[in-house]
């Protein structure tokens, strides 16, 4: 028997997802090692072994595939651990990373402060050259900079360095000379030129994402090399592939050199995951949201696809590559309440996270969690977390809210924790919001797909603020990213700046066809070296465009015929659609002119999926073995406590109907099914819940 595995290295936990070879699925959760996270890996990599009744060594001598997501680099940018970054760029430009675009981030607020750069001034060293937008060389590059900044850099025990000069989009010659130089002379050294990072026009963007990308270069090799040395010594000889913030997975060999690629690793596995869920119901507009232990995920699908945006920032540094369109916030089972200045409770976004973790673990935590809140409201069983494998102390739980937050604010404990629970469910609404209203989107026309360990209990209450009446909870919900993670496919994103008028007449024929097969030949050939056959290679094509005198483009995708052909008016009716859709309005009836900024390419390479497999049907009564009796719980529209039954979601069968107040509860997560809503099990094993009273 062989087995394929996905892994999901969270704040919290650390999720797998086993398939064997006839397609059967085995959920695994252990705690993370945030010191080394590789050790929660080998971890469950036993427990999974342990399971078969199989030695480690026999049981990985199995595996196949692992699939891997990781928050390393993500982690070291938000702690501002990142190696030492030294930074050659164009002289005149060096403190561009640290003025930014000059716009302060939240208008009125004139306290508001950007965030100190990366790379220091006295790391940030100019080099003489300079190349025009045409690519024409106005300055000759010189040498005696490079050496004397390459020295500097030295010795000041730099390991990591970037080179970003002006408008080498359009001629890399000068950062291909200062990187080879750079190499030599430190040979150490982690390098990356921004003409291989991201080539395309805005020099702010591109200087932050060639900095972030060699800031989290050496920590990202250091974590893998040590990923692989613990597998290579349990002999492992499958494939390891790296999760990607875009969706895609790739080779460890790809994100040692691109690491900023891995900077939304985790929760970019999600948007797959919800793809093979949702699509069983014949659904293509869903929003997913993922609630762990220390955050909240969620990303909107519209028509099969998810949003994709090249304007992201991780901890308020520019990221401008290809990223999946996620809202994260700080709002986890984790997540840490607290009294701000003016009296008024907050939920994080500071987590417990593993260790102490909640106060309700035992663990040496004191400070009120978003979980001690749950148990403390009967929404979580003391006895049956982690399938009873983790007993939680509720006593402490109350104990601690009732005097951190219920004293102060004068209230009782009850009273604090059902404000702790919905102070959560408002800020999770507001993170779809951000992804669904403010992008032209109605979130009451999309389904949720629900998923993380702490997701389903909160889940109903959520799609209540947002009047969503459908919500789809998949079997290995708690699992979601790792799940997603096994359904991804490899992928390579590529951009061309042209920045120009769209103009075929005036461009020629060519104009996009040439730089775009350009693309799908280096895209062809990385998928190749990545053991893909041609026909399971395809690709994806996109435009950015505006209209002239605009600041910001707009990216549309755009079919592969309408490129190569450059179908002018195909070209502009999808803008101009595109464009009324984000900001109500378009200029198609005056004839503006339509500038293009950038063309792109996404060469995707195929990869076989884990077959979800159907369970018979059985009646819409569940059987009495799911039964588990009564518990107090806390309604939020009774404001009170009372005896609701409780289902064991495992024993729950296809057909199977629970109707509201309710608790289902899994080995890994808990549904909590209010008052007016309905849960009913598919084929498939997944928790249709639908908000019967809304209806």
């Amino acid at each position: 028997m062989t087995f394929r595995i996905g892994i999901d290295v969270g704040g919290t936990f650390t999720d797998f997802l086993l398939v064997d070879g006839a397609g059967q699925s085995r959920v695994f959760k252990v705690l993370s090692t945030p010191q080394d996270p590789s050790e929660a890996v080998l971890t469950g990599l036993r427990e999974m072994a342990a399971a078969y009744d199989r030695s480690l060594d026999d049981f990985i001598d199995a595996v196949t595939l692992i699939v891997h997501g990781t928050t390393v680099t993500t982690n070291a940018v938000l702690t501002g651990n990142t190696a030492n970054t030294g930074l050659l760029t164009t002289r005149g430009f060096r403190d561009a990373l640290q003025m930014r675009r000059g716009v302060r981030e939240v208008p009125y607020d004139n306290k508001y402060l950007a965030p100190v750069p990366i790379v220091p001034r006295h790391l940030r060293l100019p080099i003489t050259e300079r190349i025009d937008h045409d690519g024409n060389v106005v300055d000759d590059i010189d040498v005696k900079d490079i050496e004397e900044a390459a020295a500097a850099l030295e010795g000041s025990g730099v390991e990591a360095i970037a080179i970003c000069f002006m408008h080498s989009y359009a001629n890399p010659d000068h950062e291909r000379t200062a990187g080879e130089a750079i190499r030599q002379a430190i040979p150490d050294a982690y390098v990356s030129t921004s003409a291989e990072v991201l080539p395309q026009v805005r020099f702010y963007e591109r200087t932050s994402t060639t900095v972030l990308n060699v800031a989290v270069g050496p920590i990202l090799g250091r974590y893998i090399g040590n990923l692989t040395r613990k597998l290579d010594d349990c002999g492992f000889a499958g494939v390891l592939l790296i999760m990607q913030s875009n969706g895609g997975v790739t080779s460890p060999a790809v994100v040692k050199t691109l690491a900023a690629t891995t900077l939304l690793s985790g929760p970019a596995a999600a948007p797959a995951a919800g793809l093979a869920y949702a699509s069983l119901h014949g659904v293509d507009d869903f929003v997913t949201v993922d609630m762990g232990g220390t955050s909240f995920d969620a990303a909107l699908i519209k028509d099969g696809q998810p949003e994709i945006t090249t304007h992201g920032t991780v901890n308020r540094f520019a990221l401008a590559l290809p990223s999946m369109e996620i809202n994260t916030v700080g709002a986890g089972g984790g997540s840490i309440a607290w009294i701000d200045d003016g009296g008024l409770l907050r939920m994080g976004p500071q987590s417990a996270g593993a260790d102490p973790g909640p106060v309700c673990y035992g663990r040496g935590g004191t400070n009120p969690t978003c979980s001690d809140a749950n148990l403390t409201l009967g929404y979580l069983s003391a006895g049956y977390f982690a399938g009873g494998r983790m007993p939680l102390d509720a006593e402490r739980a109350r104990h601690a809210i009732e005097t951190r937050i219920a004293k102060p604010l004068g209230m009782d404990a009850v009273e604090a924790a059902a404000g702790m629970y919905h102070l959560m469910n408002v800020n999770m609404a507001s993170a779809i919001q951000e992804i669904s209203v403010k992008k032209g989107w109605d979130p009451r026309d999309f389904l949720m797909v629900c998923a993380g360990g702490a997701g389903p209990v909160h889940a109903a209450m959520i799609a209540r603020e947002l009047e969503m009446t459908r919500i789809l909870i998949p079997k290995e919900s708690s699992i979601f990213c790792a799940a997603g993670m096994l359904r991804s496919d490899l992928k390579h994103d590529f951009v061309r700046s042209l920045n120009t008028v769209l103009d075929r007449d005036r461009l020629g024929a060519t104009a996009l066809s040439g730089p775009v097969a350009e693309m799908e030949a280096e895209g062809k050939a990385r998928l190749s070296h990545e053991g893909v056959a041609d026909e399971r290679i395809g690709f994806k094509h996109a435009i950015d465009l505006r209209y002239a005198g605009q600041y910001h483009e707009v990216s549309v995708e755009v079919p592969a015929d309408a490129v190569h052909g450059f179908d002018e008016q195909r070209i502009r009716d999808t803008f101009h659609a595109a464009h009324n859709r984000l900001y109500g309005y378009d200029l198609a009836d005056e004839g503006a002119a339509i500038e293009v900024i950038s063309l792109r390419v996404t060469a995707t390479g195929l990869t076989e999926k884990p077959p979800l497999i159907e369970e018979p049907r059985r009646s819409a009564q569940p059987d009495e073995s799911a039964d588990k009796g009564r518990r107090p719980v806390y309604l939020p529209e009774a404001k009170a406590f009372r005896d609701v039954a409780v289902y064991d979601g495992d024993r729950l069968a296809h057909g199977n109907r629970v109707t509201g107040p309710a608790i289902i509860e899994q080995v890994n997560t808990t549904v909590f099914v209010p008052t007016g809503f309905a849960v009913a099990c598919d084929a498939y094993g997944s928790f249709l819940m639908t908000d019967e009273a809304a209806a």
